[in-house]
């Protein structure tokens, strides 16, 4: 199992939870299914099917985040809403007022739930005591934020950052792509963007597409900066990095899949494998890029 997404925290303390401990405290905000009058229900799941709440390999920690929600669209709401109320016209010979027309349209949201379609997804996070990290495997900052706000509810005295670097990733990737020259371990791959700074917030961007050194400068001259851009590190592994120090569209390339646990005849051997295969791959590509951003700011 591999992520996709890297939203990047640090520890800022050193990690003294244990597995059993950090088991019985998400065990007090587990995953319950949507009962027939919820819209939306989250909690802790098992990383691993019949597996506990902690899924621990070599000190490296799984977790899994998950949120089930009713798909129960406002048009259907609007439409049955707008028949019951043509229905109490009727009976009573006047149209209803502003609160009864607020009560009708409550009764038939209540009335929808238990028979709304509901769909479920779940986000991965990796706690790596031994360097300091955690990993939520998110594209957005949105889901990012509702996983910590459950985690910081389970954990409360959870002493975690985001990962604050010396040099911003804009920069970095402005002057990476103007000298045509990547830093150690790295290689720049071929999709970018490219963003003006002025108002119009003009943007360049290249897909599959070789970049071209003076073409790219003449961009930077006019204004532009780099706010996404393609690396591989190490021949291993590929991913975008943005302005933001997300990293997206993580990828283990046929270097590292050879290396992978698809000889493990047993599925919990092989998941244990990619999942270490994983962490210590990702540990030092972090380190990696870290160290091509100036190093960890200080606090």
């Amino acid at each position: 199992m591999w992520f996709k997404n890297l939203q990047i925290f640090q520890l800022t303390s050193p990690w003294t939870l244990g597995a059993d401990e950090l088991e019985d405290a998400l065990a007090k905000q587990d995953f319950q299914p949507c009962g027939s009058s919820d819209m939306q229900s989250q909690g802790w799941l098992a990383p691993r099917d019949n597996g506990g709440l902690v899924h621990t390999v070599n000190r490296q920690m799984l977790l899994r985040f998950g949120t089930e929600k009713k798909l129960l669209p406002a048009s259907v709401i609007n439409q049955f809403t707008k028949l019951k109320l043509a229905d109490i016209e009727e009976q009573q010979g006047y149209k209803p007022g502003k609160k009864q027309r607020k009560d009708v349209k409550e009764q038939v949201t209540d009335e929808l739930l238990p028979r709304a379609f509901a769909v479920s997804n779940s986000t991965h996070v990796w706690i790596d005591p031994v360097h300091g990290w955690l990993v939520v495997d998110a594209a957005s900052p949105a889901k990012t934020d509702d996983v910590f706000k459950w985690l910081l509810r389970s954990v409360p005295n959870l002493a975690v950052t985001a990962l604050q670097v010396v040099r911003s990733p804009g920069e970095a990737m402005t002057s990476w792509l103007e000298l045509d020259e990547a830093p150690y371990s790295f290689t720049v791959d071929q999709d970018t963007e490219l963003t003006s700074t002025g108002e119009n917030k003009a943007t360049v961007r290249y897909v599959k597409h070789t970049l071209e050194a003076d073409d790219i400068r003449r961009h930077i001259k006019s204004g532009k900066r780099c706010t996404k851009l393609a690396l591989t590190w190490n021949d291993k592994i590929s991913f975008v990095l943005t302005e933001t120090l997300a990293v997206k569209r993580v990828a283990a390339l046929d270097v590292l899949k050879e290396n992978a646990g698809g000889g493990s005849k047993d599925e919990d051997e092989r998941f244990d494998t990619d999942f270490a295969l994983m962490t210590g791959e990702l540990d030092g590509m972090l380190t990696s890029l870290v160290a091509a951003l100036g190093g960890i700011a200080p606090a």
